[in-house]
Order: structure tokens, then C-alpha cells, then sequence
């Protein structure tokens, strides 16, 4: 009998050496450096966090095997790698290539794609004038060409969708997309992106797959720098082709009105309620997204002031302890369990490893495997 849910991490995949990065930050830069020098920055906020597992390169095949064993261990089906694929190819690929796909495991937990099409600012860290006049240094535009869609699309294909790890929805493999409108600037318009998704798709059928299952990460606001939020976000979505909405992490739906911290429990509930609104709005399924905790001051220069400025000089969630991410999670299953049986259970989880975004399940040294064991505890047969 196959599980009655299926729970997806998000994968933010800058843990191990890359090429531009060692351009811009030096040789074997990686954002464990902002992870070790964090230092709390305002009274009583829990920084700097110290991974349990050590400070290590997700691109070894051995290293990526625990973290598969761990996700597996307490009930995660799928790892949703954030993928970028510039107009000049491939950043931040090599966890994936030659970490989860070499690791020895992986078929004990299965992988899918989220092209993370954004632009890519020079945030590691960001400086707070920076964010208070919106001039980031940009580093990688996420606007691409048609022929670049092409060209990843068929990587994506023929290395990703054939591997017998990949995810897949009643047969279709799961592929989503993080900035729809970057893609409509990008592709011509509302026309040119609803022609590249229907090849794509036709792609994919030749291919010898039933379908292909599409999926767009939805926000209500912006976070990141340059993000929109969708207009007429229902016709919109739904005239393109996608099959599916999802969610990348609360913060986008839910504005966190009190500096430095906003109450996790709060956050949680007013997620609920965008849940209800953005089923009104959309006539597609939407999958739930449970965030474990939001911290993006890891991000921004320690010797600044720390003010309510925008990314990443943001509101923390405080609270957000395993116990209170059990609660959550306890509430948005109770939620799945009233969807019709041909609905399939589907959650997103941010995150497996946004470290200096203060949100991962990964263990660290102040509460260990205590969030992954609130999945396991939640979504365990015996789960109440």
C-alpha cells in the first residue's frame, strides 16, 4: 500500500565549491561562511547556528547519502532541488550531479526539479543601503531565451527525468518553476511562455512519459530582490498550462508586522487562513507549504545596523521550536486528510537546508533531529 502522503524538502544547493562562486568570493567559498560568522543581532536571537553534522560538501556522494538516509529515516519522500540554469548554463548544479545522483542511497528517496529563475544579486551578505535603495549588485540575470529553455529543458529530460529516483505524479515528473513573472519577461509575454511549457511537455511525452506535471511556486508578495507578485494570478495560471501551485515558505503570503520578531504560532495560523483565500482564487490543486522558521539575518553585514530595511534585514520568527512545528504541521495534516481521494497529499517543506535563511531540518547542535522527528511523529501511520 502506497503512503497516503507524499512530503517534499525544498534543497537550497550552495554547500559546496562552485566555479562563480569562487569568482566573486574566493576559492572553496561556500555560504557555510555566513553560517559560521553569524552573530546575533539583537538581544536573545539564537545565532550563530551550528550544523551537528559539521560544515560539510554536499557534492561527496557519502556526505549526501546521510542527509538521504535522514530524510528517508523520518518520512520525506522527495528532495525539491533549487536548479539554476543561466543564459551562460549551470550554477550550483554539482549537489545534485554529483552528490545526490552519485550517492549510493538514492534510491531510498526520490528527487525533482525547481528552476529557481530569479536574479541572482550579490546578498553574501547584502549591505543595508543596498536594501533600503533596491541596488543590488546583480550577478546572474534570471531573464533567459528561448533557446536557453530549450537547451536546459532537454538536459532535464535525458539526465533528470530518466533517472528512476525522479519524482513523479501519477506517472508525470514533477518540474516547477520559482519566478513566473521573470518567465513572462523573459519568454515574450503570457504567448511566448504558454507555447515554450507546451513543448516542453510535448518534450516529455516523446520522451515515453504519460505527461509532464507543472507546477508554479505562487506568492502573494515579494521577498527576494526584483520579486512581483502575479496579477490575475488564477487565469493566468491556469492558460499556461500549469497543472499544480505550490508555496516556497510563508513569508511570501504572510507579512511579518512585528521587528525583530514576529510569533511563529501567529505566522502559522495567518498561513491557514491564506491557505482558504488562495483556494478561492485558483482553480488549480495548490499544495501546502510548511516553513520550519525564517532567519535571513546570517545574510547581512554584522558591523550594519539591523532595522526593518527588506531582504535579508527582515523579521525573524521566533518560537519556532520543534514542538510548536509539530503544531503545524498537526494542523496542515488535518487539512490534507479532508481533501477529495483524487487529490493526492502533497507537501512542501521548507526547508531541508536554508541555513542562512534560518529555516532546515537538517539537525544542528541546539535541538538535533528534533524537526525531522515532528514529520515522522505527524505523518507516521501512527501519527496523531
Amino acid at each position: 500500500m502506497s503512503r497516503p502522503y507524499q512530503i517534499a524538502a525544498y534543497y537550497f544547493p550552495n554547500y559546496h565549491p562552485d566555479p562563480r562562486n569562487a569568482t566573486v568570493h574566493g576559492p572553496g567559498w561556500t555560504e557555510w561562511e555566513l553560517v559560521k560568522r553569524a552573530v546575533p543581532r539583537y538581544p536573545g536571537q539564537r545565532q550563530p547556528r551550528i550544523p551537528a553534522w559539521g560544515y560539510t560538501d554536499e557534492s561527496d556522494p557519502v556526505v549526501m547519502a546521510q542527509k538521504i538516509a535522514a530524510a528517508a529515516n523520518h518520512g520525506l519522500d522527495a528532495f525539491i532541488f533549487d536548479w539554476y540554469w543561466y543564459n551562460d548554463g549551470p550554477f550550483l548544479e554539482r549537489g545534485l550531479e554529483q552528490g545526490f545522483l552519485k550517492a549510493g542511497n538514492n534510491d531510498r528517496l526520490k528527487f525533482a526539479i525547481m528552476w529557481a529563475n530569479h536574479n541572482w544579486s550579490d546578498i553574501h551578505p547584502a549591505r543595508l543601503l543596498e536594501c533600503q535603495t533596491g541596488d543590488y549588485r546583480q550577478l546572474y540575470p534570471g531573464a533567459i531565451t528561448r533557446q536557453t529553455f530549450e537547451t536546459a529543458a532537454r538536459h532535464v529530460i535525458t539526465d533528470y527525468f530518466h533517472h528512476p529516483a525522479y519524482w513523479t505524479i501519477d506517472g508525470a515528473p514533477y518540474f516547477s518553476f520559482y519566478d513566473l513573472p521573470e518567465l513572462v519577461r523573459s519568454l515574450g509575454g503570457f504567448a511566448g511562455v504558454r507555447d515554450a511549457l507546451a513543448w516542453f511537455r510535448g518534450e516529455t511525452r516523446a520522451a515515453g512519459f504519460p505527461d509532464l506535471h507543472l507546477n508554479q511556486v505562487y506568492w502573494s508578495q515579494g521577498i527576494l530582490p526584483g520579486e512581483a507578485a502575479l496579477r490575475q494570478p488564477g487565469e493566468m495560471l491556469r492558460g499556461l498550462g500549469f497543472d499544480s501551485v505550490t508555496s516556497y515558505v510563508w513569508i511570501h503570503h504572510v507579512p511579518m508586522t512585528t521587528f525583530p520578531e514576529t510569533r511563529y504560532a501567529w505566522a502559522s495560523q495567518e498561513y491557514l487562513r491564506y491557505w482558504d483565500k488562495i483556494e478561492a482564487e485558483i482553480d488549480l490543486p495548490y499544495f501546502p507549504n510548511a516553513t520550519m522558521g525564517w532567519d535571513s539575518s546570517p545574510r547581512t553585514v554584522a558591523s550594519e545596523s539591523f532595522i526593518n530595511a527588506g531582504y535579508p534585514f527582515t523579521p525573524c520568527l521566533a518560537g519556532n521550536t520543534p514542538a510548536a512545528f509539530k503544531r503545524a504541521l498537526r494542523s496542515i495534516k488535518r487539512r490534507l486528510d479532508l481533501l477529495p481521494i483524487s487529490r493526492p497529499k502533497i507537501l512542501t517543506i521548507n526547508a531541508w537546508n536554508e541555513w542562512t535563511e534560518g529555516s532546515y531540518l537538517e539537525p544542528d547542535t541546539h535541538y538535533g533531529m528534533g524537526y525531522l522527528q515532528a514529520i515522522r511523529d505527524t505523518f507516521s501511520r501512527t501519527g496523531r
